[in-house]
């Protein structure tokens, strides 16, 4: 896949280290507006890819899977970003990093896992549940079916205004047939055989309130990748970076100057 098919957004010093960011399965680079103040807190460069197949990235020419959007992402980093970034992977996204992790470790730094999971092919009905998504999107088209789905990404206590821009972003990110490949990437993986070979300095975060990657799947992650390091976002959902940024840059800063390059 060449670099012109995957568009991406940029800020910060480019003679900075880079910190990519991996957006979840229903998302885009939009959602890590909240985390541009790291390029000034942390000295890195924020970078934020729509993944090919969403939003403003145009549709693949073939069908997709984890391999491939690691290696998309993998590309990227060697490309325009001189070859090392850190990783930032929220939910899906966090799934394609450690994916990229483990094919591709010389190209990174440090990796930060939020509101993540080793995968949905843990068990069938989990998969299932996942396989599904894509055809009650196609069943009821983008707006209805982000609509129905924002509220449980965020926390009870979430603004309406929080709800309504999830939505909205998602509406304008997610279409076939890129969204039902990266459902069949989560329902085909399970990363839990293969964590252990994780080497580079990890995050795991969550937000205490997610009930779709909950506080025991951040566990699990924790576990099995050694020397991890384990977090909670009080008072967040599952869009932790979204719905509390204050503390969740907090704690990426952190993380980012114990691990300066």
């Amino acid at each position: 896949m060449s670099m012109t098919e995957t568009w991406f957004t940029t800020h910060g010093d480019s003679s900075d280290p880079a910190l990519l960011c991996l957006h979840g399965i229903g998302s885009c680079a939009d959602a890590f507006r909240a985390q541009l103040s790291l390029a000034d807190r942390a000295r890195r460069r924020v970078v934020a890819w729509d993944a090919p197949g969403y939003r403003r990235s145009p549709d693949p020419p073939a069908l997709m899977g984890l391999d491939d959007w690691a290696d998309a992402a993998a590309e990227l980093i060697e490309r325009e970003l001189g070859g090392c970034a850190d990783l930032l992977g929220v939910s899906w996204g966090g799934v394609i990093a450690a994916r990229l992790v483990l094919r591709h470790p010389e190209l990174v730094r440090t990796l930060v896992l939020a509101d993540s999971s080793v995968g949905a092919g843990t068990n069938p009905d989990r998969a299932a549940a996942m396989r599904s998504r894509a055809d009650e999107l196609r069943r009821v088209g983008a707006a209805c079916f982000s609509e129905t789905r924002a509220p449980h990404l965020v926390s009870p206590d979430a603004p309406p205004e929080l709800v309504r821009s999830v939505a909205e972003m998602m509406a304008a990110s997610i279409r076939l047939p890129g969204y039902g490949w990266a459902c069949e990437s989560m329902a085909a993986t399970d990363h839990r055989p293969d964590l252990g070979g994780v080497t580079v300095p990890t995050l795991v975060l969550v937000g205490e309130h997610d009930v779709v990657t909950p506080a025991r799947r951040a566990h699990e992650l924790a576990s099995l990748i050694p020397h991890s390091e384990l977090a909670t976002v009080a008072g967040a959902g599952h869009l932790a970076n979204q719905e509390r940024p204050v503390v969740f840059n907090d704690l990426i800063e952190i993380f980012l100057k114990g691990h300066q390059p």
